[in-house]
């Protein structure tokens, strides 16, 4: 696959033990210099597949432009951001360099960061908006750059990502490759795509068989101030070691999370008022054990890789149904096997039931004896929605879509967008 002796003997040492789908097709393209826009599921090892070749250019790289940030990482949260620059570290054990990577995100104090850099980094990893920080106290350099990577692209187009990210890009070098990896392939990543990329290889790895994740996923009728209840008894009855529980809000978190904990079971709450140190110890805990279950918000969907975590329970429902897959994809990771459960109330059945068709999916629904369901199921989306998204994110757009779309045309004179 093009790489050298050292790094390849390093990645089987990590675990690496063969090539999955989008690192066969990744690698070397990206080795002999390609723009890459790439899509696979969750778990696939995106990571990797842009981990390795970076390495190797590093490697190929000439000293005298040594600590200069040479390649720069953009992700949409902190926990990706530690977990790339985790797996560079790992992967460059065996190096005959040593590897300085940074990783700076924001939710910390810039000082420490400030001082990382200041002996220089070979390999940049950031979050927009505390890159941005950065650049504005001139802690850095973005001169050097010849290799952009957008991890979670279609995040980072999110309306909270989007500005930042193109004030980002305005102050990189205008020569350089741009790889893409992304777990969906919206309009807004292919708008990305064609404004960044030159002949750009299209790599997208279809869940066959053998490489589709090994997820038994479930849906369960409750009644919605029984979820809590019935969590408990599911942990207890099936003796899952550890869980991880996605809920819609932070004072959800809080208060599933203490709830459990009442009833004596090891709980904690992740989400976005929690300080860097708090949702550091709080993934430390659960992959070690000492905590079984995590309750969090969608800001850990897409940070979190646990490994042989056995299971994931919606307990509040995704909005949309990208973030269903990525909720799920948290299990049956490198391999192993995992279960999804959703909690399906009467006021959210329509909703689940727009899930199945967008995800091509038809659960049967289970009761689970002592929690069956009191409430009447809600009607058909078609009966109450007339536009049919059942009120989840999906294709009629909102009103600040309509006024994005607006800006597009404008500023490309007039053309309708693809």
């Amino acid at each position: 696959m093009g790489l050298p002796p050292d790094l390849a003997q390093s990645a089987l040492a990590q675990g690496y033990l063969q090539p999955t789908a989008i690192q066969q097709a990744a690698i070397p393209a990206i080795l002999q210099g390609r723009d890459v826009l790439a899509t696979a599921q969750t778990g696939s090892g995106k990571t990797a597949a842009f981990c390795l070749p970076l390495l190797r250019q590093w490697l190929d790289s000439p000293r005298a432009i040594l600590r200069q940030p040479q390649a720069l990482v953009l992700l949409p949260t902190r926990e990706l951001a530690v977990q790339v620059g985790d797996i560079l570290r790992e992967l460059s054990l065996g190096l005959p360099r040593k590897l300085k990577t940074a990783v700076v995100y924001g939710g910390v104090s810039i000082n420490p960061q400030m001082m990382a850099l200041r002996g220089g980094a070979d390999i940049l990893v950031a979050t927009p908006g505390r890159l941005l920080d950065l650049l504005e106290r001139n802690a850095l350099r973005l001169s050097a750059i010849r290799t952009l990577v957008l991890d979670e692209a279609d995040r980072l187009l999110d309306p909270g990502f989007a500005d930042e990210l193109n004030a980002v890009l305005d102050r990189l070098p205008p020569s350089r490759q741009n790889l893409l990896f992304s777990a969906t392939f919206p309009p807004a990543v292919r708008a990305l795509a064609a404004k960044l990329q030159q002949q750009a290889l299209r790599i997208e790895i279809e869940p066959g068989a053998a490489s589709a994740p090994d997820i038994r996923q479930r849906a369960i009728e409750v009644d919605a101030d029984r979820r809590t209840m019935l969590l408990h008894h599911l942990l207890q009855t099936h003796g899952w070691e550890r869980a991880l529980v996605f809920v819609a809000s932070r004072h959800a978190a809080d208060r599933v999370a203490d709830k459990l904990q009442r009833k004596g079971m090891p709980a904690a709450a992740l989400h976005g008022d929690c300080s860097q140190s708090q949702r550091g110890q709080a993934l430390a805990d659960l992959k070690s054990g000492r905590l079984r279950v995590l309750v969090a918000t969608d800001v850990a969907a897409r940070g979190i890789d646990i490994a042989r975590l056995p299971l994931v329970v919606n307990y509040d429902l995704p909005r949309s149904t990208a973030d269903y897959t990525h909720r799920i994809g948290r299990t049956g990771r490198a391999g192993a096997r995992g279960e999804a459960i959703s909690f399906v109330c009467a006021d959210s059945a329509a909703h689940f039931r727009l899930i199945e068709k967008r995800q091509g999916l038809s659960l049967p629904r289970e009761r689970i004896a002592s929690f069956e369901p009191s409430a009447a199921a809600a009607p058909p989306p078609s009966a109450t929605d007339p536009d049919g998204n059942g009120g989840i994110k999906g294709k009629r757009k909102s009103k600040k879509d309509k006024l994005r779309e607006a800006a597009r045309l404008a500023a490309d004179g007039g053309a309708r967008p693809d």
